[in-house]
């Protein structure tokens, strides 16, 4: 079994949020990603973990022919308000729909982390690359690099423990594991930086819509309820407020480029 009936439960409850708001921290990744690979009108793409499209979007912008995939209908749906002429399609990342060598370039913005087995889902972005093409993972950077690790922890207390072995939101990152699959995978990584990628927020109330719209939260909500949770979320935001009331994270994801051989 792979991860779409389990990830899509968790982050299809509020799409909306995480549209106008949550998805937007992820800016600078974008940008990096967009500025290293320079897509033209040749290039098809695919973004595994498409989520509402803002990323989809930013590429058939900067001209690329656009194909978004995701494990959660709602999220598709906006995604599909957001940029409407373009293929969204819902589905497993470890059962992707589409032929072998169909796309120049795949990319994946924080989502095979959330892969019930990231060495498949990797495998499954090679098999529907083409040669030579390039494959864009980002993840969370180290944990001492991210503030947004204290609203994680805080909500973490909240959902029932884990079982034995089940990775944490970091586990991609320690000891470089991401970077190891890639390589056991047959890809060879061509650049890797660690992105300045500030979480801003207007206000309290903003941050707490957009935080509250992440998949981990939603399973906080089902276990420890939403009084609970809010007011856990709540206090975690405290310590970022700025004295002219925005919310500000400040964290690093690692952007990892990586080519699969001719």
């Amino acid at each position: 079994m792979g991860s779409q009936a389990k990830q899509a439960a968790l982050w299809g409850q509020r799409p909306g949020d995480w549209a106008s708001i949550q998805e937007r921290t992820c800016d600078a990744g974008y940008y990096y990603a967009l500025n290293l690979l320079k897509p033209t009108g040749a290039d098809t793409l695919l973004d595994i973990g498409c989520g509402t499209g803002l990323f989809c979007q930013m590429a058939v912008q900067a001209g690329a022919q656009v194909t978004g995939f995701d494990a959660t209908q709602q999220f598709i749906e906006q995604a599909r308000r957001r940029v409407p002429g373009i293929d969204f399609v819902v589905g497993e990342m470890e059962e992707l729909p589409f032929q072998d060598s169909s796309f120049d370039i795949v990319t994946g913005f924080n989502s095979f982390q959330y892969a019930a087995n990231v060495s498949n889902a990797l495998a499954e972005a090679k098999r529907v690359l083409k040669p030579g093409g390039k494959l864009v993972t980002m993840i969370w950077g180290n944990r001492e690099d991210c503030e947004a690790a204290s609203f994680l922890k805080a909500i973490g207390a909240l959902m029932p423990p884990p079982p034995p072995g089940a990775p944490g939101p970091f586990a991609l990152t320690e000891n470089h594991l991401l970077e190891d699959l890639l390589t056991q995978t047959g890809f060879r990584i061509i650049d890797n930086y660690d992105v300045p990628t500030p979480w801003e927020y207007d206000d309290r109330e903003t941050a707490l819509k957009g935080l509250l719209s992440a998949g981990p939260v939603a399973n906080a909500i089902a276990f420890s309820g939403l009084d609970k949770t809010m007011e856990v979320v709540a206090g975690a935001i405290a310590e970022y407020v700025k004295p002219d009331g925005r919310v500000i994270y400040q964290n690093k994801f690692r952007v990892i480029t990586s080519l699969k051989p001719q």
